[in-house]
């Protein structure tokens, strides 16, 4: 490395310890007698089925301890340890599918999850960002929703400045954070540090990190743990779960605690762990890295599985029963039954906002504006897309004329916009929610913002373009096609396709909100999208649905769409030409749909554009109550899917 790269480094270190130095009073966090079983998987299915319930799992068993201000502890063990499981307790997250018992003291008392969400930070594995912000607008966003509303925003701004600066993101602070699977960004160590810097901005007393050094070479992962001790020097308690560190990287760490089975091997400082395993007749070699050799000696082997479990539960209880436990563990003790724990976990204790709804709506409007206005699906792609498929189309349906042969391509042309306007709606949205489900459950978990702040400005940030791209459409198509010439019409028309496209619009919210993943909302949107267009009039008459699927249409943006642009077509053509008028063939009469052919074989002419309305058993009256309906729809939909993210968000916890 350079003389100039060494420099730098040397001045961010010195940079974190100023701005760490800026520490609140120092916390201790204990655990005590923790307990940890899966649910079993007993329900309705399993009963049905007639099988059994898998048993609860105990992953954690009896564990205890204790981190004060000044110390970094390092949690290690091999896979299924138990580390993952005790740090969500600690963090009180992703409990939902375990039961816990057993108690967290933050100072010595009883902690419930707004204390802990106040105090601490957790910097998770993964480094979940919105990819089309920069590092400084993470940063500000950041800034606005997590700290108090009484800090002025000269103070925000320039604490961003600060920390920016500190961990040497300076140079990046104006580019796109991006996303390592799509769009190219900052680099890899850019975004642990953007993560690190996200926290540090709120000046927490405890910090947890899950995995810190995962994905980082040699050098940086050295330089990330470097911050955490100088984090745990101004004051703060620092727990991080890592996963066999190098020998520089470990020896930074002052204290240790390595798990085994779900239960504690050893705890204390790290120093004194090679004496512990020499007092078991169990040495480290020369010249051998201390965490390979811990993770070694805890490990379960695949082809002495039993020999192995004795040997750990063997450390296990001599560790128990040792002096290293009498002086590390906490000296309070609680009951295990469990109840203080789910008690304090599962109520609210006032607000864990920093700010208000409106100060939360206005920041994620702003941020998902940024977002959707810098996602080229959204913008350049999505219009020249419509202009080239409305251009394709007009010309498909080049100037329809109204006349006995051209009813069919007029009807036709009209569920094609229903149909374009709502697939380019569903698909544009229905992974709106889900790729950014992980994010968002971090924010929420975190105390940023409400979920409804959270919907609605989703949506609303999303609302301009689900207006401009049906105009677009129409505007484009419907003269090519040579509809209703009429402009009182068109704009009927236009707000029709707006409307439908923004009913599919929450259906495909709703879909999204539903879905785990990407892959799961495109798997299901087209199976239930298939019905509501079976039922919207064009595929079916009206009058030939079963009574018993007759329900469906109702909940259908297709048939009120379909029934309001047909409505909307017809029912001011008075007269359509037939070429049979001059004939003795009979005309059909304006309140019939269709009369049986003559005795020659040739249909009757459709006199008029209310006798195609009825043809298709639709009603003119219900042109007002499409349009309601569709909008009721538009509410509708969005709602449901509003409830489905307040069930998933709750469950989260």
């Amino acid at each position: 490395m350079s003389q100039n790269s060494d420099q730098r480094v040397i001045n961010m270190s010195v940079n974190v310890k100023r701005v760490i130095s800026q520490v609140t009073d120092p916390v201790t966090i204990s655990w005590h007698n923790i307990n940890v079983l899966s649910k079993s998987s007993a329900g309705l299915l399993p009963r049905l089925l007639k099988r059994k319930s898998k048993p609860a799992v105990h992953i954690l068993k009896n564990v205890s301890g204790q981190a004060t201000g000044g110390q970094l502890l390092a949690i290690m063990g091999a896979s299924g340890a138990g580390k993952t499981t005790l740090m969500n307790v600690l963090t009180q997250r992703n409990l939902g599918t375990v039961k816990v018992k057993g108690a967290v003291k933050l100072n010595g008392k009883l902690s419930d999850m707004n204390s802990i969400k106040a105090l601490s930070a957790y910097v998770q594995q993964d480094d979940l960002f919105i990819g089309t912000l920069t590092v400084k607008e993470n940063l500000s966003f950041q800034a606005r929703l997590r700290m108090d509303a009484s800090v002025g925003k000269e103070f925000r701004n320039s604490r961003v400045k600060q920390v920016l600066l500190d961990l040497g993101l300076t140079k990046c602070a104006n580019t796109l954070i991006g996303s390592p699977e799509t769009e190219k960004g900052i680099s890899g160590g850019e975004r642990k540090r953007l993560a690190f810097a996200s926290e540090l901005l709120m000046n927490p007393s405890i910090m947890f990190c899950d995995e810190p050094t995962s994905g980082l070479d040699s050098f940086m992962a050295l330089n990330v743990v470097e911050v955490l001790h100088d984090m745990a020097q101004s004051g703060r308690t620092v727990i991080c779960t890592i996963h066999q560190p190098s020998s520089e990287v470990f020896a930074i760490f002052s204290h240790l605690l390595l798990m085994a089975d779900g239960r504690v091997a050893y705890l204390g400082e790290a120093d004194r762990a090679l004496d512990f395993f020499s007092g078991l007749a169990l040495n480290c070699p020369a010249n051998y890295n201390p965490s390979d050799f811990y993770i070694k000696q805890l490990a379960v082997l695949p082809n002495s599985e039993q020999q192995s479990k004795q040997k750990i539960h063997s450390i296990c209880d001599q560790f128990a029963n040792s002096t290293y436990a009498s002086e590390a563990l906490p000296k309070q003790t609680v009951d295990t039954n469990g109840d203080d724990f789910d008690r304090l976990t599962k109520q609210e204790r006032g607000s864990v906002y920093k700010t208000n709804w409106f100060v939360q709506f206005w920041v994620l409007l702003c941020r998902s504006t940024l977002s959707t206005m810098r996602e080229p699906m959204l913008t350049k792609i999505r219009i020249i897309q419509t202009i080239v498929i409305s251009i394709v189309f007009g010309l498909i349906y080049w100037q329809l004329e109204v006349n006995q042969t051209g009813i069919m391509n007029i009807n036709g042309a009209l569920f094609l916009l229903v149909t374009n306007m709502n697939f380019s709606s569903v698909f544009g949205v229905v992974n709106t929610f889900c790729a950014e489900l992980p994010i968002y459950h971090r924010d929420h978990s975190n105390g940023m913002y409400r979920v409804s702040a959270y919907f609605l400005s989703k949506t609303i940030a999303e609302f301009p373009t689900f207006i401009l791209i049906p105009v677009l459409f129409v505007a484009i198509f419907y003269y090519m096609a040579n509809l209703n010439n009429n402009f009182e019409q068109f704009c009927w028309c236009a707000l029709i396709c707006v409307m439908v496209a923004n009913s599919a619009c929450g259906f495909g919210y709703f879909v999204s909100c539903l879905s785990k993943n990407i892959n799961m909302a495109l798997a299901i949107s087209p199976v239930l999208n298939l019905p509501f267009m079976l039922f919207g009039g064009f595929f079916l008459n009206n009058d030939t649905i079963p009574v018993w699927l007759n329900w469906i249409k109702y909940l259908s943006w297709f048939y009120y769409g379909n029934e309001a642009l047909i409505v909307n077509q017809w029912q001011h053509i008075d007269k359509i030409d037939c070429p049979h008028s001059n004939t003795n063939k009979t005309l059909i009469s304006s309140t019939v749909a269709y009369s049986l052919q003559d005795n020659t074989g040739t249909p009757p002419c459709v006199p008029n554009g209310r006798a195609v309305i009825r043809s298709l058993n639709f009603n003119e009256d219900y042109f007002s109550r499409d349009i309601c309906l569709l909008l009721a729809l538009i509410v509708g939909f969005r709602f449901v899917a509003y409830v489905i993210l307040c069930i998933k968000s709750r469950n989260k916890h």
